[in-house]
């Protein structure tokens, strides 16, 4: 069995690459299913599959039976569901396994491998991850395991250190480029803002600028019920004044004439604010200011693929920044102190995990072991038996728990001992020797056993 990730991500690819791959949210259980064979037909590419799918990072974690394979199919396997030909795909893929790609994950969750380093929204975008996964039922064992641990060092990475002062939500870094780079988001008090989708990032951007004392919030969704409940949340948590609008051209149209910021993160494959959109709002804007100078609008798109048009930026009186624009903006070095310490933490969780899943290869071999030994004790003792029919029950029950108390004795260092190794790298080799020299046979590993069960 191999763990491995294959993936593209803001370190690899350009936006674009990764905006052309992004899967859809309402496509992203099929191929959970076309990778773990979940009800599918035909033999599967992998026995456990999660997807991690961000704005800046496409990730396939998968427990394969066979590396090269596993590694091949998987890779044409996000081709497909990406819609790009594997020729056009496979220059910015990254693939690891093992120890590797359980550090990447990690990493990945402390918020080292983030276009803003040590942000920690990635946490709750691992666990929805998760969460999928399972409701697709593709996380085995494994996958269960490794993605409850990523949390679990995430959230130790941040009490831990002050990784958090490295950076901060993709919501307030992109704002703060909005404000020229400078920190804090306080320079939203008291305007306009409109916010285009109700989803987890819209959500978290609605919250950010409902604290930071916007004058008035607009939620625009397609779906009405969903903007409207958000609205009202912030309006019962935050005292914010907040309405909610439905997501077509007139109301947008409308609502961009009024504002003076916008957040715009929706799952919409095509643009939901043209150039055309934008400069008619500009317009309008300028006539509501009588002919003067009208207030600069500031638009944030955090949607991947994008939702605002790429020629936004050259309309005059608006500042735009997008996803290209934050991973420019986001090569600022971060404390090196605290990377280096949360670094050591990964470091350690690694060593330990891997250290566990080691050893845990070592319990079907020793349960072979030891079945193979009761077999052995119970053949002989029934042997005994028709031997010396006339034994005594007393003296044929010392007899048994006599041979017992030898057989447990001999196993014990064995057994013992090989658990030992196999936490080292090597480990792994003495398990096979303890299954040669006994005639063992292959016991099926644990991610098989998840698999046998499930089907």
């Amino acid at each position: 069995m191999t763990l491995l990730v294959i993936g593209l991500s803001h370190r690899s690819a350009p936006v674009s690459v990764l905006e052309a791959a992004a899967p859809a949210p309402d496509a992203r259980g099929k191929l959970l299913r076309d990778a773990a064979g979940a009800g599918g037909a035909g033999r599967p590419p992998a026995l456990e599959a999660a997807l991690l799918a961000t704005c800046n990072r496409i990730e396939l974690y998968a427990v394969a039976e066979r590396f090269h394979a596993g590694v091949a199919e998987l890779r044409a396997l996000l081709s497909r569901h990406t819609g790009m030909s594997q020729a056009e795909l496979e220059p910015y893929l990254y693939t690891h396994h093992e120890d590797r790609a359980a550090e990447h994950l990690l990493s990945v969750a402390c918020g080292l491998d983030s276009m803003v380093v040590g942000e920690g929204q990635i946490l709750g975008q691992i666990k929805s991850a998760l969460a999928l996964a399972q409701e697709e039922h593709t996380a085995g064992r494994l996958l269960n395991e490794l993605f409850q641990q990523a949390l679990r060092v995430g959230k130790r990475a941040h009490s831990e250190t002050n990784i958090d002062r490295a950076g901060q939500s993709l919501v307030t870094f992109g704002l703060e480029q909005l404000n020229g780079g400078r920190a804090g988001v306080d320079w939203v008090r008291g305007r306009r803002a409109l916010v285009i989708g109700a989803g987890s990032m819209s959500s978290l951007a609605a919250t950010t600028l409902a604290r930071a004392g916007v004058a008035e919030l607009v939620i625009a969704n397609r779906t009405l019920e969903r903007a409207e409940r958000l609205a009202a949340g912030l309006s019962a948590e935050d005292g914010t004044r907040a309405r909610a609008v439905p997501i077509n051209a007139i109301s947008i149209a409308a609502e961009l004439a009024l504002a003076d910021v916008v957040v715009s993160c929706t799952g919409a494959t095509g643009l939901v604010l043209t150039a055309e959109a934008v400069a008619g709002a500009v317009r309008e804007r300028a006539r509501r200011a009588g002919g003067g100078a009208a207030p600069e609008l500031t638009v944030l798109d955090l949607a991947m693929p994008r939702d605002v048009d790429a020629a936004v930026h050259d309309v005059e009186g608006v500042r735009l920044v997008d996803i290209e624009s934050l991973a420019a903006a986001s090569a600022d070095a971060p404390m090196a102190a605290d990377v280096d310490a949360v670094r050591g933490i990964v470091a350690e969780e690694v060593a330990a995990l891997g250290a566990a899943r080691r050893a845990a290869h070592t319990t079907p071999t020793v349960v072979a072991l030891r079945a193979r030994a009761s077999e052995v004790v119970a053949g002989e003792l029934a042997r005994l038996e028709g031997r010396l029919p006339d034994l005594g029950e007393r003296e044929r029950a010392e007899i048994g728990r006599t041979v017992r108390r030898v057989v447990d004795k001999l196993l014990h260092a064995p057994t013992v001992r090989v658990k030992e190794l196999a936490a080292e790298p090597d480990g792994a080799y003495y398990a096979a020797a303890l299954r040669q020299l006994f005639d063992l046979g292959t016991p099926l590993e644990p991610q098989q056993l998840d698999q046998k069960e499930r089907s």
